[in-house]
């Protein structure tokens, strides 16, 4: 298959914000709402990348030795996949079925990578030669961008493709997310899961139905809190640290979850944060990637959200 290469531009979004009102009784509260940079680009260092990173700035113990999958960088792709995955969608693979990220630090035009070293040991380029595509990819997004050792790294829409690692077989998506910077990659060349609602409803198969954020992270709300006759947050200082709140999001832009409820409030600290059925909620620290529920039950106060607002499996 003859294939042509050529980047594609993408452009960012901005972010509205608007105002937020506190009462708890009322159907709708006004919530600040935010666009997602759904395929946009990340300058090195600047918005909407971490300044510092720990170990070696990419997601990665640069002092861990990468697993057998990281010689698959001197690989050809080989023929190119779609495959649908349970938590992030359609997502494109190699020809032995390994998931291929995108990084917010590279950049799609004109298409430039910034992962070398320590970087590309965790991230192993995929090289350009001998990728062709079946069917679920316009063969016009890929390219080739030529990285600063000379060789030349396949792009889709402009974007440098990757492996991780930490993928130890096929299907495996450990790398998503990693460090809020690596996303696997969906056949248009944005990153996958990345166009999900400010919050929606997963069907989790041990959980059932439960509420995640736009970045597809499981909600959580904690009991000791409170919910009337106003939201009150009770995880505050180092609590935040391991769970992070949730910023508010517009009720339009939610889907599957009651709107009953459904605003934001301004903690004591200044903060926003979003309520589901007037409860506040928040992230785990320790979920690294869509579909991590390892923050359910954690000291018997922790627990994922029903679409109603209900701490699914608490205590009656």
């Amino acid at each position: 298959m003859k294939t042509t290469w050529r980047s594609a531009s993408l452009v960012a979004t901005a972010a509205a914000v608007l105002a937020l009102t506190t009462a708890c009784g009322s159907q709708s509260g006004t919530q600040s709402t935010g666009s997602q940079n759904v395929g946009a680009t990340a300058l090195p260092g600047g918005l909407g990348s971490s300044p510092s990173l720990p170990g070696n700035g990419y997601g990665a113990d640069s002092t861990a030795a990468p697993s057998a999958s990281a010689s698959a960088g001197g690989q050809s792709a080989g023929q190119l996949a779609v495959v649908d995955n349970a938590k992030l969608g359609k997502i494109v693979t190699d020809g032995a079925g390994f998931t291929l990220y995108r990084f917010d630090q590279d950049t799609a035009e004109p298409p430039k990578s910034s992962c070398d070293g320590d970087c590309a040991k965790a991230w192993p380029p995929v090289p350009a030669e001998g990728a062709t595509v079946a069917s679920g990819i316009d063969t016009s997004l890929l390219g080739e961008v030529t990285r600063s050792d000379g060789t030349k790294q396949l792009t889709i829409a402009g974007w440098p493709m990757y492996r991780y690692a930490k993928d130890t077989k096929a299907g495996d998506v450990n790398g998503q997310g990693v460090k809020g910077t690596w996303f696997a990659t969906a056949p248009t060349g944005k990153k996958a899961g990345a166009a999900l609602p400010g919050l929606s409803v997963r069907n989790d198969p041990k959980l059932g139905p439960i509420v995640v954020d736009k970045n597809g992270m499981t909600v959580y709300r904690f009991l000791k809190d409170k919910a009337w006759p106003e939201p009150v947050s009770n995880c505050t200082g180092a609590c935040l640290e391991k769970w992070p709140v949730v910023a508010p999001v517009s009720a339009d832009d939610t889907k599957g979850v009651q709107k009953k409820g459904l605003m934001g409030f301004t903690r004591p600290d200044g903060a926003k944060q979003m309520t589901v059925n007037c409860w506040p909620i928040y992230t785990f620290s320790g979920d690294k990637a869509p579909g991590d529920t390892n923050g359910q039950g954690v000291g018997g106060t922790w627990y994922a959200v029903s679409p109603d607002g209900k701490p699914v499996g608490a205590p009656k």
